[in-house]
């Protein structure tokens, strides 16, 4: 923590890496509380809790260390005025349905070049081979000296929906 001196009393400025990871800690109400201190409104109800997440550490980084440009925006601007009401919903929920919440402990199991490669599910990222990667795409990369879709190297995600995947976990 970093602390700063306004009018003669002590401020503290918690770190952005400090306040993203006590964020990561929210369920869906404290996200949407931490939305409405943030945003100064309610939370649009169609978010889901990853996105509540990605939007409100985008906007603390954002506010911290500066934002887009204007053009950039505007482009953004007219590619969201394009799809919104229930198809934007839809969208959004299929987006967060591809994401799959991986217990802590859970190993993971991937056969490559006649291999058996075992990656632990770890508080911290993911151990394989006596080191910690941040991402299971990380991880995959050290495997196979390509670059992969982690989840999907390891069998979590799928080309089809996401019930062929619950299927096999």
């Amino acid at each position: 923590m970093q602390k700063k001196r306004r009018n003669g009393r002590a401020l503290t400025k918690t770190s952005i890496e400090d306040e993203i990871a006590h964020l990561r800690g929210l369920d869906l109400g404290g996200l949407r509380a931490r939305w409405l201190i943030v945003f100064q409104r309610p939370a649009p109800a169609h978010l889901t809790r990853h996105l509540l997440f990605a939007v409100i550490a985008y906007r603390l980084q954002a506010d911290r260390f500066g934002d887009l440009d204007h053009s950039t925006r505007q482009v953004l601007d007219r590619t969201v005025a394009k799809e919104t009401g229930p198809a934007m919903s839809a969208r959004l929920a299929s987006f967060d349905q591809k994401r799959i919440e991986l217990t802590l402990g859970t190993v993971l199991v991937r056969e490559w070049d006649r291999r058996s490669q075992r990656v632990m599910v770890m508080a911290d990222g993911f151990a394989w081979n006596g080191q910690t990667y941040d991402s299971l795409s990380k991880v995959a990369l050290a495997i196979t000296g390509t670059k992969w879709n982690g989840p999907r190297f390891f069998g979590l995600r799928d080309k089809g929906d996401r019930s062929t995947v619950e299927a096999r976990l």
